[in-house]
């Protein structure tokens, strides 16, 4: 249950680097000069959600995984959301095509580069705790 709790809690917190890192990326123009409508905020109402799917995916730092390395780690683990987001999500949900195309050809690599912010975040704060 402690592991469990941990592994949450770093998740949360990984989520909020990852909004606070999107909002920037926003504000600075970052995303808009890669091509890619994708944006953040820092409004409760944007961040919310984002924060408690961040904790929920944080269950996946209780599975063996490169355990040993904590760069190699944190990149598998960014892939789940990533995949989730870009042929699930994306398509079915929010109606932006596979793999969210129609937001720009690039977001792809601004997704995952978001869930490896979320997941390195994560796993530091894993790594600090124990």
């Amino acid at each position: 249950m402690r592991n469990t709790l941990e592994v949450f809690g770093a998740g949360c917190l990984g989520a909020l680097v990852m909004c606070v890192v999107m909002w920037l990326c926003t504000r600075y123009g970052v995303t808009q000069s890669l091509g890619v409508a994708i944006s953040g905020s820092v409004s409760p109402h944007w961040m919310y959600p984002r924060i408690v799917w961040g904790g929920l995916w944080g269950l996946l730092f209780l599975l063996p995984i490169l355990s040993s390395s904590l760069l190699a780690r944190s990149f598998v683990i960014a892939l789940f959301p990533t995949l989730v987001w870009l042929f699930v999500i994306y398509p079915f949900y929010l109606g932006k095509g596979v793999a969210g195309l129609s937001l720009g050809l690039l977001t792809p690599f601004v997704v995952f580069f978001f869930f490896w912010v979320w997941s390195l975040t994560t796993a530091i704060v894993l790594r600090l705790s124990r």
